[in-house]
């Protein structure tokens, strides 16, 4: 038996990677994580950096046609190459908002990577993005091992939004090194055969 393998291009295209904002409480710190984060990311020529903020984007609550205000957020989902997810941590969980962002879209995430950035409490939100992890095993989505997460984040970083110490960049650089390896991978295996064909 054989198989027939069409020609893929290897020229090597950035990744857009769609960092997505989870809370939406009012004082909320997830931006400040996010540009944190985004900061470690766009030094790197690999990546292209768009934000999914849920507390500046209208969701729908119930399921059926998207809302119209929902329709940026679906188009840079839909655009991105991987995402990472910035959450913090409720109630052992994450919030209702990231809930129904992720469950208001479907075959935007199949074949793609998954990176967390979570804060929070003494566990830094690791609680929440060990549930995150089996909701995207079902949406088809590959989340990648390494994570970022910040313990009690609120005292360390300075006014500007600059994190105090340097301890979490390492762990930032193992999960952007990750979510490219699985990117670039998951993208030729997509251009070869389309994910569910």
């Amino acid at each position: 038996m054989s198989v027939t393998v069409e020609h893929v291009s290897t020229e090597i295209r950035p990744l857009r990677v769609a960092v997505v904002i989870g809370s939406t409480r009012e004082g909320r710190f997830g931006p400040t994580v996010a540009d944190w984060f985004v900061r470690q990311a766009t030094p790197r020529d690999a990546l292209i950096v768009d934000i999914v903020d849920t507390g500046t984007t209208e969701l729908p609550h119930v399921f059926g046609a998207p809302a119209p205000a929902v329709a940026e957020a679906t188009e840079k989902l839909a655009a991105a190459d991987a995402f990472v997810i910035v959450t913090p941590e409720y109630n052992h969980s994450y919030p209702g908002s990231l809930k129904n962002l992720i469950d208001s879209h479907h075959t935007e995430w199949q074949a793609k990577p998954v990176g967390f950035v979570s804060y929070g409490g003494i566990s830094g939100g690791l609680r929440a993005v060990e549930h995150l992890r089996s909701v995207f095993a079902e949406l088809h989505a590959v989340t990648v091992r390494d994570s970022v997460a910040l313990p009690n984040p609120w005292g360390r970083f300075d006014d500007a939004g600059v994190l105090r110490d340097d301890s979490a960049e390492t762990a930032a650089a193992a999960l952007l090194d990750q979510l490219i390896w699985w990117g670039e991978a998951l993208r030729t295996a997509r251009a070869v055969r389309p994910y569910g064909k």
